[in-house]
């Protein structure tokens, strides 16, 4: 399957897969919050646009667009700019993304990444038709504040969906009892979890030194049981941009 970004001539697009590592995560508790494998796996979900220089936004509050300033440390980067008001700044991509017929694209900004004093915006894109420039949005949440980013800097994170998955699904809500053996496996659950939980306050304990259950990283449940299915992902390979300018190969 292809994803394609057209970058238009000129210009470059710091595009890569995402990366799994955060700097939070690095610091928090030696960095044991990297087996919370939910989170990683979130991290590493498509690619991630870059910065193409670092820069400072400044908002004083108001809600004209001229009351946010985006000040590039280098000249020539007009994509970086306030259009919209509202305290939001965008980066325009020097880059037309075309996806497979029937999928659209996700532009958000990097999962469990804060920015103090920013937040980004998320869009969906029908991108295998709309020739349109895709942009990611940030909106500063702290007045009269220097917000700071640096060359390199995840700026959005993309990724394809199929179009209309979401609307296939018939959502339904039911008592936990409705099903003993769920039921009778969650209270377990929670007994097992209080255990372990109890066990860290020990820095001794073998809890202490195992610092996370691991059932879901390794695919097995309370019991020590495998119960994943042989696609269980512990981690993706995103594929990098084949760098095609130029080529031959290019279409």
């Amino acid at each position: 399957m292809k994803l394609v970004a057209y970058v238009e001539e000129g210009h470059e697009l710091d595009i890569r897969p995402a990366r799994p590592k955060r700097a939070w995560l690095d610091k928090y508790a030696d960095g044991h919050a990297y087996g919370c494998l939910p989170m990683v796996i979130a991290n590493q979900c498509g690619w991630e646009i870059c910065a193409p220089t670092s820069f400072t936004v400044i908002w004083n509050g108001g809600d004209n667009r001229r009351c946010l300033a985006v000040l590039p440390d280098e000249p020539g980067h007009e994509r970086l700019l306030s259009h919209f008001g509202a305290g939001i700044f965008s980066y325009s991509f020097p880059a037309i993304f075309r996806v497979e017929e029937g999928y659209d694209l996700v532009i958000q900004g990097p999962p469990n990444n804060p920015v103090h004093g920013a937040t980004p915006l998320s869009g969906i894109v029908e991108a295998d038709w709309a020739l349109t420039a895709a942009a990611i949005h940030w909106q500063i949440t702290e007045p009269n504040t220097a917000i700071r980013f640096r060359k390199g800097d995840a700026l959005a994170q993309i990724f394809p969906i199929k179009r209309g998955d979401v609307e296939k699904f018939d959502p339904e809500m039911r008592s936990i009892s409705d099903d003993p053996e769920v039921a009778a496996y969650m209270a377990q659950w929670y007994a097992t979890r209080r255990k372990f939980n109890e066990g860290l306050r020990d820095p001794s304990s073998p809890e202490s030194q195992k610092k996370w259950p691991g059932h879901y990283r390794r695919g097995d449940d309370i019991y020590a049981q495998s119960a994943a299915p042989a696609d269980h992902r512990k981690k993706l390979r995103i594929k990098p941009f084949a760098d095609l300018r130029n080529s031959e190969d290019s279409e």
